[in-house]
Formats: structure tokens, C-alpha cells, sequence
């Protein structure tokens, strides 16, 4: 059996369970991610000008 990641499964889920009011939710949750990976790179003195 193949092992599938949490992000498939947690759309798989979305999908069928018709549950879109969680997307605007994953979405944030993602971009507030990537924001805090972002922090910590070369790219932090971009991301402070922007906000």
C-alpha cells in the first residue's frame, strides 16, 4: 500500500465530506508557514518591508 501525505489525505478529505469551509483555513495555515520559514532565510529583509 502506498503512503500518501498528510496534504493529499487532508484535500482527499475536503473533497469528499464537501467541508470547504476548511479551505480558506488549510490555506492560512500554509501561507502563515511559509511566512515563518521564511523569517529565518536571506529573504526576512523582504518580508519586513512588506508588512
Amino acid at each position: 500500500m502506498r503512503r500518501r501525505s498528510f496534504l493529499s489525505e487532508l484535500f482527499d478529505y475536503v473533497r469528499a465530506n464537501r467541508a470547504w469551509m476548511l479551505a480558506p483555513i488549510i490555506v492560512v495555515l500554509v501561507l502563515a508557514g511559509a511566512l515563518i520559514i521564511l523569517g529565518g532565510t536571506q529573504a526576512a529583509p523582504l518580508i519586513y518591508t512588506l508588512f
